[in-house]
């Protein structure tokens, strides 16, 4: 019989640094570092020489954005900014009194920006209220004094920019767009110094339109948000501690016009009902390749300081494990540094009855670090299913007969065609169901189709006049499988629903949601009392029965809890919602401090987005097993993360958090931090949102308007690989609507792709208030309905709806046993119980 584990108070009572922060932070740093991407470097300006002097100017200077704001905030112990970074690394920084005055400028914004946030939600009901006005207030940092010249000849200036959760960014100065201080202290600083080095940190794509006049800046970086480690990470790059490695995971534009759809995003137009997917499965880089339209830096695209031979040796078809395998060999050409390189393999299928993009993302590998002349064979396989298209009319996944065209490369630009494997004739990989239907007519772009046959016959003939490898594949050859679809109460494991068939209807509807005596009510994952600051807790009314509650904590970025609490006669004192956000800086009242402090210092790691750019799925499994490690510390079972959807817009809000504007890459680095995490006893991740959450504004309301195909190909593609490769312990569905209907209340989602086409075993749930605020379409009866297994955080109206509904018989029982069995049988492999072993089928 399982036993469990007896409730402690998490966190330390020492306020010291322990040691288990002391390994985390190096960590983070490395990661850091290793998805930081250098976009320029013209003449080798860097690395820059030891004890080099430096002139520093910008917002992000000495107030770096480690993160976004929302649930991807961290209550790290400190964070290290830029400026302390290069101090640190030995640099000599010329512009103190700059710095000193920004940061008295700064802080009197702040709080300014503070004050006013709390004057517009002192009549706000509650904690949501709060929250609506300050995650649609961003702060706006101020530009400091002008830029003046000091005694060297090298300026450093970083562009920080920073959004969140519950708002989209803005096509103005200050957000997109440089302000008009902001380009004459960068044009000024060009002036005043030889050398110019540009730092963008900021959660996603700015527009750098500056550097087509300004030829002094000489190198560029892209740090993102880079954690609580990022100053210390940025020097290590700066001073050639370490080589940039890093490769953008999006395609960023000569100007934001060239995005299709672009105009019409979110706010754009005024529309924030719904919002039409016209690009269909033009994407990302898959527009911009495919109707050949220039970009300022392209998808997968990074520098180095030294330089990379890579040559593929050998390309073949495996017909037992129906993948291709070709084996590039890297070499460091270079002459001084050690590095890292990152293989692309991109694919052109073939043109035919369903029209596709030019290219798409088919594998990808990186090297370990390789120092000057050493070489390493990387060894990358790619499966059928990375080259299939969804026929809505078949319906199923298929690949046409035809040439499938190999490029290898260090990004998409650079990439050269190296093999090809051809097809002889159509095959059906597997026969499904249409889900998602329009409910709205939706005009999807498509390309010429005369261009298009005009590139692959060229193509066709590099091929053939470079005789590449051509690897011959018989449809004939390659099974094809046919869904078997089940209800939502057959998808059930049997040892679990028999122990859910002696719970009462009164503990079946209070396990279908979180648990509102422990101190949630309607906060946003931020006021959990066993774990103080977590997201939410699971119910305990079945303790009785040895049945455990499990806490949820949020935070993408690293775990979110409040970084001290105090215990006084046995018993957690509650902290404000308040305090989670921004270190509690909004605090109106605060608790008398009585009692024994205990200390919950968390790791802030990178952004997802910097994560991404890594392309190191072994570094990011690391980082996964650390995030475990201290979710075990802390008593948490499930992490709220990874975030992945897709970056459909650079203007979403939530862009920071997610990976990438490739669902290939998002789902293999998803998976990848998800076997990290689930490789500690008892811990899961949870993957979200599920689906088509790529916009904030009106979140929780507005209607993707999505063609079945791109919904398959592109926004539902990485949750499908994560679950495939990973089991996710759970999935969080979205607030918004996949063609009006709530993804929460959405069974094809839920149960028929998740459950029946991709084998999904775990728990499902709903983001924090999905069902409340007045809704009446969007009900914790109609989540179970779907297969959405739990209602958070745990409301009252969400339990007088379930019994009503059940007592009506509109609520199936068995729909409801089947989504508490699920979530029983997760319980049980928590770490809730002494002897957990790792999550897995």
């Amino acid at each position: 019989m399982l036993k469990m584990k007896e409730r402690k108070f998490t966190g330390t009572r020492n306020p010291g640094i322990t040691e288990r922060e002391l390994i985390n932070r190096k960590l983070a740093r490395e990661a850091a570092a290793e998805g930081i991407v250098l976009l320029k470097n013209k003449e080798q300006l860097l690395p820059l020489p030891a004890g080099k002097a430096l002139a520093l100017y910008g917002a992000g200077a000495s107030h770096t954005v480690k993160g976004g704001t929302g649930s991807g905030d961290v209550n790290e112990r400190e964070r290290i900014s830029i400026y302390q970074g290069l101090l640190n690394a030995g640099f000599t920084v010329t512009t103190e009194e700059w710095i000193r005055n920004f940061g008295q400028e700064y802080q009197k914004a702040r709080d300014a920006w503070r004050d006013d946030i709390l004057e517009r939600s002192k009549n706000s009901s509650g904690a949501m209220g709060f929250f609506g006005v300050y995650s649609t207030t961003p702060f706006v940092v101020p530009s400091g004094d002008p830029v003046t010249k000091t005694d060297t000849d090298t300026a450093i200036y970083v562009l920080s920019r920073v959004a969140g959760e519950g708002a989209d960014r803005y096509l103005n100065e200050g957000d997109y767009y440089l302000t008009a201080e902001e380009k004459a202290q960068i044009t000024d600083a060009c002036r005043l110094y030889d050398h110019v080095i540009l730092i963008l940190n900021s959660g996603g794509v700015v527009d750098i339109s500056c550097l087509d006049e300004l030829e002094n800046i000489e190198s560029v970086l892209y740090i993102a948000q880079p954690g609580m480690e990022g100053g210390n990470a940025v020097a290590d790059i700066l001073s050639g501690a370490v080589t940039p490695s890093g490769k953008l995971t999006d395609t960023w534009p000569v100007r934001y016009g060239d995005i299709p759809g672009g105009g019409d995003f979110s706010h754009n137009n005024g529309n924030l009902n719904s919002e039409y997917y016209v690009e269909g499965i033009y994407e990302g880089y898959r527009y911009f390749d495919t109707f050949q339209v220039p970009v300022r830096y392209g998808f997968g695209y990074g520098l180095s300081y030294t330089g990379f031979k890579s040559t593929v040796k050998s390309c073949a078809y495996d017909h037992a494990d129906r993948q291709t395998v070709i084996c590039v060999e890297v070499e460091n050409t270079g002459s001084s540094h050690a590095g890292k390189e990152v293989v692309q393999i991109y694919v052109t299928p073939p043109a035919g009855r369903l029209p596709k993009e030019f290219r798409r993302l088919a594998a990808f590998a990186k090297t370990s670090l390789l120092k000057p002349g050493e070489k390493e064979t990387l060894e990358i396989r790619i499966p059928l299913s990375v080259m299939e298209s969804y026929d809505e009319t078949e319906p199923g996944w298929v690949l046409e007969a035809g040439p499938y065209v190999f490029w290898a490369g260090s990004s998409l630009e650079a990439s050269v065609p190296c093999a090809c494997m051809m097809l002889d004739g159509d095959a059906v990989l597997q026969r499904t169901e249409n889900i998602c239907p329009l409910n709205e007519e939706l005009n999807e772009i498509v390309p010429e189709a005369d261009r298009i046959l005009s590139r692959l016959n060229d193509l066709m003939e590099y091929v053939n006049s470079r005789e590449l490898p051509v690897m011959e594949v018989s449809a004939d050859d390659i099974p094809s499988e046919t869904v078997l679809y089940r209800r939502n109460a057959e998808l059930v494991p049997e040892e679990a629903l028999e122990f859910v068939k002696t719970l009462s209807d009164e503990q079946l509807v209070k396990l279908a949601s979180g648990d509102p005596g422990k101190a949630q009510g309607g906060n946003l994952g931020a006021a959990g009392i066993s774990v103080p600051g977590s997201a939410g807790e699971t119910s305990t009314c079945a303790e009785s029965q040895n049945l455990a509650s499990i806490v949820l904590a949020d935070g993408p970025a690293g775990l979110r809890l409040i970084k001290d609490y105090n215990v006084s006669e046995g018993q957690i004192i509650p902290k404000p919602f308040e305090y989670a956000i921004e270190g509690g800086i909004f605090c109106r009242e605060m608790p008398e401090e009585s009692g024994e402090k205990y200390y919950q210092y968390c790791t802030a790691i990178p952004v997802g987005a910097l994560l991404a750019q890594t392309w190191d799925t072994q570094l990011v499994k690391r980082i996964g097993a650390m995030i475990g490690g201290e979710m075990e510390e802390f008593g948490v079972t499930l992490w709220l993360a990874p975030g992945m959807n897709i970056h459909r817009n650079p203007l979403c809000g939530r862009n920071f958090e997610y990976y990438s504007e490739d669902p290939l890459l998002s789902g293999k680095i998803a998976s990848a931090m998800t076997q990290g995490v689930q490789s500690v006893p008892g811990c899961g991740t949870t993957i979200k949102h599920f689906a088509c959450n790529n916009m904030e504004d009106n979140r929780k309301n507005v209607s993707s308007v999505v063609g079945e195909r791109a919904l398959r190909e592109i926004y539902l593609k990485g949750f499908e690989i994560a679950v495939k490769e990973s089991q996710p312990m759970s999935i969080m569905t979205s607030y918004n609507r996949i063609n009006g209907v709530h993804a929460a209340n959405n069974f094809d989602t839920c149960t028929k792709a998740a459950r029946c086409e991709w084998g999904f075993e775990g728990v499902i749930m709903t983001d924090w208030t999905t069902t409340n605020d007045g809704k009446k379409d969007c009900t914790a009866s109609g989540c179970m309905r779907a297969g959405n297994d739990l209602v958070m955080p745990g409301m009252p109206d969400d339990a007088e709806n379930l019994k009503k509904e059940l007592d009506s018989g509109s609520l199936p029982k068995e729909d409801l046993q089947a989504c508490i069995a699920r979530l029983v049988n997760v319980i049980w492999k928590s770490n809730r119980y002494e002897g957990a072993v790792p999550y897995c089928r």
